[in-house]
């Protein structure tokens, strides 16, 4: 070998961007690596020795210096090895050069295998540590060519996978495509380091609106909450520490400018930016925007709301095929439930129609009972006494005979008998009896003369009588 071999190894650092003294040291544990195969195999092979000036190089193994030789290929003799070193003694060793003759030709074509290994070995631990901190960062790169439904992303100094499953249903990619993704890992292999994309994170939506807007990178401006389709819609929730900074305002842009930069980037993902609160009610009924809410009912304990809208509105808040409304759930981690005005008043017709069948409950009850969420037969035994007697108008002994009423009616229903009402009328002379607790004046006033639960049976045979 020669300078020349110099010339191309200072020329491979250069281009790959590979310390020149790693290469060096591959050369010479290529040369080490032939040598150990031209020369005999009891040989030590010590070391190969590469000049970074000439180019030249050299093979050395150790050698026993003795009085007699008797293996040619381990031991020298004294007066030989006292060529090289004058007062050497028996015993001792020395480094004798060993390379083998045409050894040039040879060791050439062993190295080139361990170079090109150890110059991917070395990429591969330039790029594992350029990238291993970097994971959640948004990078930009270009489409290079696909591979098994896989997208190769070149980032300058790197390629990058962007894996089928990290690509948004519908997504399509030519090759230069220029491409923004987060980076979710850095993997080490065998072979190289890989660095794997995603385009459908919900973090992705973030860093293209953090680009984006001046008021979040400057910290004016938050993003709390994410909730993602991807390809199809986002909704994010975002919050102003300055009074003065509208924050959907300030993401939205001028006429939609910041956010229509996003869209596009996200080739046409619909986003909804929606103010966020720590009142539970508000923040879901901001969640459901562009739809407006008319109300909220928030059962905290069940993590449960029921939203009513305006019946134009209904198609609007639930959103094509329900999206708007298991994002909005996504977003606030509220199971959101969403019935317009009607659905509400006929639901709620139907619910004092199925009160009204037990009859101790009146007319005036009903709106109170439905207040407290109790529409149903099963709500009344679940409230118990304590809950119904909490309802205005309602007292102890009054909640006791409602209980015992329904589960007479849930008793019969089970027969397979069907229900009617009762015609109420309320007689405020019957105020109890000595077998039961005085009840309230309420309760006293209320009570009916008399009271019967009438089948269609009973009632057809009591007519043919």
């Amino acid at each position: 070998m020669s300078k020349e071999v110099l010339d191309i190894l200072n020329r491979i650092s250069l281009e790959r961007n590979i310390p020149v003294e790693t290469l060096y040291d591959a050369l010479e544990a290529a040369l080490i690596s032939a040598a150990k195969k031209m020369l005999p195999p009891d040989v030590d092979v010590e070391e190969a020795e590469l000049d970074r000036e000439t180019g030249e190089f050299r093979v050395y193994a150790n050698m026993d210096v003795v009085e007699e030789v008797e293996d040619e290929h381990t031991e020298i003799s004294l007066e030989e090895a006292r060529q090289f070193v004058e007062d050497v003694q028996p015993g001792e060793q020395l480094v004798i050069d060993m390379t083998p003759p045409d050894f040039g030709r040879i060791a050439a074509q062993s190295a080139k295998q361990v170079i090109i290994q150890r110059i991917r070995e070395a990429e591969r631990e330039i790029i594992f540590d350029k990238y291993k901190n970097r994971i959640g960062d948004l990078v930009v790169g270009t489409v290079q060519r696909y591979e098994k439904g896989n997208v190769i992303v070149d980032l300058g100094n790197a390629e990058a996978l962007l894996p089928s499953r990290e690509q948004p249903q519908g997504e399509r990619y030519r090759y230069g495509d220029r491409v923004k993704a987060i980076i979710i890992d850095i993997r080490k292999s065998s072979k190289d380091a890989q660095i794997i994309l995603s385009r459908t994170t919900p973090l992705l939506v973030m860093k293209l609106f953090e680009q984006e807007v001046a008021e979040i990178r400057d910290g004016g401006v938050s993003i709390r909450l994410v909730a993602r389709e991807p390809g199809k819609r986002s909704k994010i929730a975002v919050l102003s520490s300055d009074n003065d900074v509208d924050p959907v305002g300030a993401c939205v842009g001028m006429k939609g400018s910041r956010v229509q930069m996003v869209v596009q980037e996200l080739r046409g993902e619909r986003i909804d930016i929606v103010e966020y609160s720590d009142d539970k009610k508000r923040f879901v009924a901001n969640s459901l925007k562009p739809a407006n809410i008319e109300s909220v009912e928030l059962d905290e304990k069940n993590n449960r709301a029921m939203l009513v809208v305006r019946d134009e509105e209904l198609a609007l808040a639930i959103g094509k095929n329900g999206l708007n409304a298991k994002l909005a759930s996504e977003l606030t981690d509220v199971e959101i439930d969403i019935i317009s005005e009607s659905q509400l008043a006929a639901r709620e017709a139907e619910a004092k129609k199925e009160l009204l069948l037990i009859p101790s409950v009146k007319d005036r009850f009903v709106d109170a009972l439905l207040s407290k969420g109790i529409i149903k037969f099963e709500d009344i035994l679940a409230a118990g006494i304590g809950g119904l007697s909490s309802v205005e108008g309602i007292g102890k002994v009054t909640a006791e005979k409602i209980i015992r009423e329904t589960e007479e009616i849930l008793q019969r229903h089970k027969r397979g008998e069907t229900i009617v009402a009762t015609v109420k009328t309320e007689d405020s002379s019957l105020e109890g009896t000595p077998e039961e607790p005085q009840p309230t004046d309420e309760e006293a006033v209320a009570m009916p003369v008399e009271e019967t639960l009438v089948t269609t049976e009973e009632r057809s045979g009591s007519e043919l009588g």
